[in-house]
């Protein structure tokens, strides 16, 4: 679905992402994992066309002229859900579908749906942000990602803000909804566990450069450099 072909991004004297060679194949799940200041992040937004980059980027095949035709084939999930404050939960999750000027039937059932395929009743959509909890809003905010039916679900550390309970819940219920949806996703996190648990394939990062990809079972038996197994045994530890 995307591929890229030695991307880079530099902010000012500093390289984020080092040229990078990269491609996420139509319906595969792929985490990118490493510590902060890695590149994941801006990766992702790469990916997203938030941020400026040299280097070829490939959409469904073809060099992108346009980012805004793009995006309306993906959905974006970043850190703690990014919801509008002054919208409710239901005008979070239809803002663009209003904006595109569907029919007022064709957005509710698509909502109707949605909100059934995350587990979210009709009561906390009708109430603002901070009237939510964690877990609700991370529910709205993938409802308001797939709500165009995307191709790609692009998810920053999506779990970070969340308590044990609600994290290992909503998990459970994204795994679901990734394999039931068929789409590409690309996932941001800083744990192998999660990465594991998502992914089949894990793509390590650090200082701006992929260190190695594949399965976590990969980069335990054949690492490629003592970062790898150092990551690894640091996860384990905790």
């Amino acid at each position: 679905m995307f591929s890229l072909e030695q991307v880079a991004v530099q902010f000012g004297t500093t390289t984020a992402l080092q040229p990078t060679d990269l491609a996420f194949e139509p319906g595969s799940t792929t985490a990118l994992v490493g510590p902060s200041g890695s590149g994941k992040s801006t990766l992702l937004r790469v990916l997203a066309g938030l941020v400026p980059a040299t280097g070829l980027v490939q959409f469904a095949g073809s060099s992108i002229a346009d980012w805004r035709a793009v995006r309306l084939r993906l959905g974006y999930v970043i850190q703690d859900g990014g919801l509008f404050p002054h919208l409710t939960a239901t005008e979070n999750v239809e803002i663009m579908a209003r904006e595109l000027h569907w029919s007022r039937d064709r957005i509710d059932q698509r909502r109707t749906e949605l909100a059934r395929i995350v587990g979210l009743p009709d009561e906390p959509l009708a109430r603002y942000p901070a009237e939510l909890s964690g877990g609700q809003r991370q529910r709205v905010s993938i409802m308001r990602a797939l709500m165009l039916d995307p191709d790609v679900v692009l998810l920053d550390e999506p779990l970070s803000a969340l308590d044990p309970i609600t994290r290992a819940r909503l998990a459970t219920e994204l795994r679901s909804i990734f394999s039931a949806l068929s789409k590409t996703v690309v996932l941001v996190t800083h744990s192998l566990r999660e990465a594991q648990f998502f992914a089949e394939r894990i793509v390590l990062m650090r200082r701006g450069q992929i260190v190695q990809s594949g399965s976590l079972e990969q980069l335990e038996r054949t690492p490629n450099d003592a970062f790898v197994t150092d990551f690894i045994a640091a996860e384990r530890a905790l």
